[in-house]
């Protein structure tokens, strides 16, 4: 082979390992920059979504008061708030549960002093709006403080309070109900916590069924807020 065959021969190897060089490094670019776009991309969707779930929970528009506890009273009341968040009350409280007819407020404020949660709702809301709503109330939070019953001339189609705290919603698909539950369910600011939302003396009526009980007299004895055992704050 004479020196020209082999330089030339040297020369066109040298252009094929700089081609091959040059495809190498193509391919690697476009495969890093796949990768990089689809992490960016999905470092995207993770943070819109979890913006998302903080705008959709946020509980910012929670309207707070403070009440002291222990205000027992046997008169009606006539609360600041609709529905009442706290302040005076009936020495009884309302057994914690579902009710489909309108509470004495007394009763149900003494329960919110206990740590319960009390969702109130607008008499003529949709039916299927109102199960929509006992569903969240019987599968969300602590089952033995919450509390749920119509309510009239509220300021919003459903009302959720807690001693202290309120928060208006206008569909039981907010996701913000259960979120509020969740925070202030036996929270912070309950006046009592550990106090039971049932027992032999809560109240179990509604309110066309009983009037407010009367003052006791003579030897009658009134209700102690019986402690049971603290309760846990509920993740569900």
């Amino acid at each position: 082979m004479t020196k020209e065959k082999a330089q030339a021969r040297r020369e066109h190897l040298q252009r094929m390992r700089a081609e091959q060089q040059r495809k190498e490094r193509r391919t690697a670019f476009l495969m890093w920059g796949t990768g990089g776009l689809v992490i960016v991309l999905l470092v995207g969707v993770v943070g819109f979504y979890l913006v998302k779930q903080a705008r959709e929970t946020s509980l910012d528009a929670v309207v707070s008061v403070k009440y002291d506890g222990g205000q027992h009273v046997w008169n009606k009341v006539a609360y600041k708030e609709t529905p009442p968040v706290g302040g005076e009350h009936n020495n009884y409280w309302q057994q914690c549960d579902i009710y489909d007819k309108p509470i004495h407020s007394e009763h149900a404020v003494h329960s919110l002093e206990h740590g319960a949660v009390w969702i109130t709702y607008r008499p003529d809301l949709p039916a299927d709006q109102i199960a929509k709503l006992k569903n969240v109330a019987t599968s969300t939070g602590q089952q033995d403080y919450m509390l749920m019953s119509p309510f009239e001339g509220l300021p919003a189609p459903i009302v959720a309070s807690t001693w202290n705290h309120q928060h208006k919603f206008d569909s039981p698909d907010d996701p913000k109900l259960g979120a509020f539950i969740k925070r202030y369910q036996n929270g912070a600011d309950t006046p009592e916590p550990g106090a039971t939302c049932g027992g032999p003396d809560a109240i179990v009526t509604t309110a066309d069924q009983a009037p407010l009980p009367p003052e006791p007299t003579g030897q009658s004895q009134t209700p102690m807020d019986t402690a049971s055992p603290q309760p846990s704050q509920s993740q569900q």
